[in-house]
């Protein structure tokens, strides 16, 4: 129930969306440390609330990271995606001189796809369910 209290409203529509982002580091390289990531989670947290999205959660291993995103539906996935990757990239390279042994070659931190998942609420069975139960009239 208490996720329903996290239900946002727009001008014209309520809703709760969430996706679970993962971005992998160009050939999968171990480039991040703590201090990488914990700068990288602030970098994504300023991006996110120029898309009026909220950063839910972050985490990472040295050769991608995990993210999941409450956002509005005006929202594109693939414009917050390249957003987040592209600042992060730049601002990472440039704060971070020692990352560029990592990504020399291909002068990219980022490799260029990425894994987009919707998540919470209820699971597609029910929805389903749900859907082929209306009273339909007839």
């Amino acid at each position: 129930m208490a996720e329903y209290m996290n239900i946002r409203t727009g001008r014209h529509c309520t809703f709760l969306m969430h996706a679970h982002l993962v971005f992998v580091t160009k050939y999968r390289h171990n480039v991040f440390t703590d201090r990488h990531l914990k700068r990288m989670e602030e970098i994504i947290r300023d991006v996110c609330a120029d898309f009026e999205t909220e950063l839910v959660e972050f985490n990472g291993e040295a050769n991608h990271v995990h993210l999941l995103v409450n956002f509005p539906p005006k929202v594109a996935v693939s414009k917050l995606v390249n957003s987040l990757k592209g600042v992060s990239s730049r601002r990472l390279r440039q704060e971070f001189p020692d990352l560029v042994r990592h990504y020399w070659r291909a002068n990219k931190l980022w490799s260029g796809s990425y894994f987009a998942g919707s998540v919470g609420g209820a699971p597609l069975a029910t929805v389903r369910r749900y859907i082929e139960n209306q009273n339909r009239p007839l």
